[in-house]
């Protein structure tokens, strides 16, 4: 599965228009800045990026499906999808999933490159900013999207001296499709 997967998303990525990843890291970084300045404090700014993350993952997986000849059978698989399809075709990144407990509901990502960290210095007074929400919001919407219920958050951040991002990913449970008679 695994090869098949990244090779369908190398031949994504090369027939994808894309966008220049010095533009992408620029307007992300700008888009954080305002936020900071409208709001009162730097947890909400964090609370807004996942907000705004999760509405673009709601609406990616489609374009990612619709794209893509991928089957997401199990939280394995799908978590196949997300690293070597997903990211590659929206951030032009490969990326690693890696440390599964062993009940198989939880998982890291880990990116060793990212463009969106292109620009970005944290200045002082600024420790407790998540700059990368936006990518928890974006996996916790795509996931949700195929009917996983998922809690995200970054663990590891290359923007505060690690080596590379890591991004760890809670299953909580299935979404159960819903069912509501009409009343006529």
């Amino acid at each position: 599965m695994s090869r098949s997967v990244q090779r369908q998303g190398e031949s994504i990525w090369n027939s994808t228009e894309k966008v220049n990843s010095e533009l992408l890291a620029l307007t992300y970084g700008s888009l954080v800045v305002q936020l900071l300045q409208d709001m009162d404090n730097i947890q909400e700014v964090n609370s807004q990026l996942e907000k705004m993350g999760y509405n673009i993952g709601l609406r990616l997986v489609d374009d990612l499906l619709s794209k893509s000849e991928v089957n997401c059978s199990s939280i394995k698989d799908t978590a196949e999808v997300i690293a070597k399809v997903g990211f590659k075709m929206y951030l032009g990144v490969a990326c690693e999933i890696t440390n599964w407990s062993t009940d198989e509901k939880e998982f890291s990502i880990v990116l060793y490159e990212n463009p969106l960290l292109e620009f970005v210095e944290l200045p002082e007074g600024y420790e407790d900013l998540v700059y990368l929400n936006l990518l928890c919001g974006v996996i916790r919407g795509a996931l949700e999207m195929v009917r996983y219920q998922a809690k995200c958050y970054v663990i590891l951040d290359s923007l505060k001296g690690n080596d590379s991002t890591e991004i760890r990913v809670e299953v909580l449970g299935m979404i159960q499709d819903e069912y509501i008679p009409d009343e006529d």
